[in-house]
């Protein structure tokens, strides 16, 4: 496909009709999980499984068939896949827009457990954390998780293309046959080349060690500031977030303006957050300068 948004769908399509062919369930009835303060995309029913009121305020009526329950909370995850119409459980390895939070050791892991014991498929949106951006080629990677659904985006193009995917094993990919789905521009030679070409450069730049030898050292950096405006650092490989205090009336977005004038880009979500994601390819150097320009702006908040 082109976009995350697509990828998400399609998983939820496939998702749903493995449900019914596979699973059994009586058609229209398949729920997915989903957790809150997610980021999968803009649509509509996309929308539908927010909690976010920027994203899905003033966009309904909006599309049935998802439970949310707490990010990384285990014991709400199984009273939810209690329920006999759960056809899969949607999540974020990191939640990325929520302002890269992180869950607790060995919840992907439980989480998935718990999805095979109820014959649950585990569908992971790696769109932001895949492909080598925490560490690991896939963020699910950390805890040896195999999703049964894996999404990617972004990255996979290198941020040269629109391109985006879905993966599964035939079992459940097969559960839609030529013709039940399609994408105008999906699987276009010239972005499916890109996508590639991109694999094998963080394949043989080894960018994901690259990101979780630099991603330490940026964030006991980023730690070892010490600002009253500071409530939080937080993150894993080359995707960390700062979480800002609002002072004398500026918050998280004036300090992306100042870091801007000091010559880096970094972008603020829900008002208190400034998120962090160097490119893949940056070096020591050029790391150690940009923490130089985090601390002269903090220390000037």
């Amino acid at each position: 496909m082109n976009t995350g948004a697509e990828g998400v769908e399609t998983a939820i399509k496939l998702a749903r009709r493995w449900a019914y062919e596979k699973k059994g369930l009586p058609e229209n009835k398949a729920k997915i999980i989903v957790c809150e303060g997610n980021f999968h995309g803009r649509t509509i029913t996309i929308i539908s499984a927010s909690t976010d009121p920027d994203s899905y305020g003033k966009f309904g009526p909006f599309t049935p068939g998802f439970i949310k329950i707490p990010y990384t909370n285990i014991e709400a995850l199984q009273e939810a896949l209690k329920d006999p119409d759960v056809a899969g459980f949607l999540v974020e390895p990191i939640q990325g827009e929520a302002g890269v939070v992180i869950p607790d050791a060995g919840f992907l892991q439980k989480a998935y457990q718990a999805c095979k014991d109820k014959n649950v498929l585990f569908i992971a949106d790696e769109i932001q954390t895949g492909l080598c951006r925490t560490g690991k080629m896939l963020a699910c990677d950390h805890e040896g998780i195999h999703p049964d659904i894996l999404i990617l985006g972004k990255a996979l193009a290198g941020g040269l293309l629109p391109v985006s995917a879905v993966l599964a094993d035939d079992e459940i990919m097969l559960c839609i046959q030529p013709g039940q789905h399609g994408s105008t521009y999906g699987g276009n030679p010239l972005a499916a080349k890109v996508a590639i070409a991109s694999l094998e450069v963080l394949r043989d730049e080894k960018l994901a060690e690259n990101a979780e030898r630099l991603g330490t050292i940026l964030l006991d950096e980023l730690k070892s500031i010490r600002h009253s405006s500071i409530e939080l650092v937080r993150g894993k490989g080359l995707f960390c977030a700062m979480v800002i205090k609002p002072s004398n009336g500026k918050d998280a977005w004036d300090v992306c303006l100042a870091l801007k004038e000091n010559g880096l880009l970094a972008k603020p979500t829900h008002g208190d957050i400034i998120r962090f994601a160097p490119p893949l390819i940056i070096t020591e150097v050029q790391l150690r300068e940009c923490i130089e320009i985090i601390k002269k702006t903090i220390q000037a908040f």
